[in-house]
Formats: structure tokens, sequence, C-alpha cells
């Protein structure tokens, strides 16, 4: 954000500097000091307003206020005018000063708030692309179908990693469920992962990929809460993009293009690069299907 009051305030405190340094006749300071003096106090409590806009009046007023003085200085009183005009520069700098500290405060909060902003209205956009997303047709039965002897062995089959990171072994194991068409296994093993390592550097992976393999599995509802849910908690997750793609997927395959398309929009204009790029081609596809503009 562009900063222009500490410039101002820079540039009326030179104003003084000025003001003090440049030799004037003694006859000629009390007049000319003084109205110097009068013009940086109107150009303070303009500045006191820019800074506080509808403040009270203590903020208005010179912390110094001079006597009143007749028009014409006298010649014998004019040590003590110029000695009382010093004190009123020396306020003026002390409100500068504190004017310049005030701004600046307030020009790094208003980043910061712009940051947030930015922050909700990405998360405010994401929530437009899909509501909450229906998920009664995906109600797991009651008593669910035992699986078949040759499941069980070509499961058993898969070997799960063992290392020293646990996380990435979780996730290699889900991986490989996914991959081999075992999609009811790897949505187990990949909540699993997600649940048990939160904070894992594969948790964008791992999360993109349970809603990957909800989606494979036919449960396109819960797989674009999954997905969603993604790209709301790491927006900056190595997987995010990809979660809006195959968001925008599981909202096709649940009979919603309209969203599907908002949801391929936010992912190019959130991710350009990927989307002109790794995923330009899935994108380029997904868009048709969904019959976009």
């Amino acid at each position: 954000m562009k900063q222009t009051a500490p410039r101002f305030f820079s540039a009326a405190a030179g104003a003084i500097v000025l003001a003090l340094l440049v030799p004037h006749p003694a006859q000629a300071q009390g007049g000319d000091l003084e109205a110097r003096v009068k013009r940086l106090e109107s150009e303070v409590r303009a500045v006191q307003r820019k800074v506080f806009p509808g403040g009270s009046e203590r903020f208005f007023e010179p912390e110094v206020q001079p006597e009143t003085a007749p028009e014409t200085a006298q010649p014998s009183n004019t040590n003590s005018a110029v000695a009382d005009l010093l004190l009123r520069v020396d306020a003026l700098e002390s409100q500068l000063a504190a004017l310049t500290a005030i701004g600046e405060e307030n020009s790094f909060k208003l980043g910061q708030m712009e940051e947030r902003l930015a922050a909700l209205e990405v998360k405010a956009e994401a929530e437009e692309v899909i509501e909450a997303a229906p998920g009664a047709e995906e109600a797991v039965a009651a008593a669910a179908e035992e699986p078949s002897p040759e499941r069980i062995a070509a499961v058993s089959a898969i070997i799960k990693p063992e290392s020293d990171d646990a996380g990435e072994d979780d996730y290699i194991y889900g991986f490989r469920l996914w991959d081999a068409g075992f999609y009811s296994e790897a949505q187990q093993q990949l909540a699993l992962t997600v649940e048990k390592h939160p904070e894992h550097r594969r948790i964008s992976h791992a999360r993109n990929l349970l809603g990957r393999a909800y989606l494979d599995g036919g449960k396109p509802g819960r797989a674009a809460q999954i997905l969603l849910e993604n790209y709301q908690k790491g927006p900056r997750g190595a997987r995010a993009a990809d979660s809006l793609y195959y968001l925008g997927r599981s909202l096709i395959a649940s009979g919603d293009n309209a969203k599907a398309c908002a949801s391929f929009a936010e992912m190019a204009d959130v991710y350009p690069d990927i989307a002109e790029g790794r995923l330009s081609d899935e994108l380029a596809s997904g868009r048709q299907d969904a019959d976009c503009d």
C-alpha cells in the first residue's frame, strides 16, 4: 500500500528546519518567523485532520499557545518574541514527530488488514463455488458387505513402507491402495493419514488424494467437500490447485456444471502458472465437459 503520510510529514519538518537556518535581520525575525510559524501550525492542523478525521479538538490545537501579541513587534520585545516563536517551533516539531509515528503505525495496520481481507476474499469466493455438498446419497450402509477373500488377499499383497517418517509411510501406503483401485481401503488409509499427521509436509497431497479416492469410488459429493476443504485450509499447499480442478470434476459428476465452471475459473485465477502449465490439458478438458463459456 502506498504510504504518503511520512513523506508529507518530512516535508513539513524540513520546512521548519529551513526556516530556522536561513539568517534574517534581527528586526525581521519577529515578523517573518511569526508568519512562518503560523503557516506551519496551519499545515500541522491539516495533517492532524488527515490522521485523525473527526477526532477531538485536542488534536487540532498547538501544544504551546502563544500569548496575544500586537501585530507589529516592538524592538524592545524582539528577543522575547523570538524565544516564544522558538518554543512554538519546538512544539510543532514534537507534534510532527508524533504524527509521523502514528502515520507509520496506521500504514502498517492497514497493510495487515489488507492481507487478512485478501485471505477472507479467497475463502468467500471458494465457498461460493460450492455450498454444502449433498452427502445423503453417499451414507454408508449400516451393514456393509464383507470383502471377498480374493480382495482381502489382493489388499494384503500391497506392502506398506516402513521408514523413520511415519507420515510419509502412511501417505505412500494410501497412494498404493488408490493406485491399485482399492478406493474404499484408500479412503480409510488416507483419512487416517490426515487425522494422524495434520502438520506433515504431505498433508496437502493426502487430503487431495483422499478427495480423489472418494471421486473415483463413486462418491462425488463427499469428494467435493474434502477437496474444497483442502483448498480452503491450505491455499498454498502443493496440491491446492489440483483440489480445485478435481472439485470441478466432482461437481460435474454431481450434475452441477455451473459450479464446476466456477471452480475451474477460481483455479485459473488463483493459480495461473499451474492452470497454464502442469494442468493446462486437464483444465481445458474439464471446461469442455462442463460446457463452460
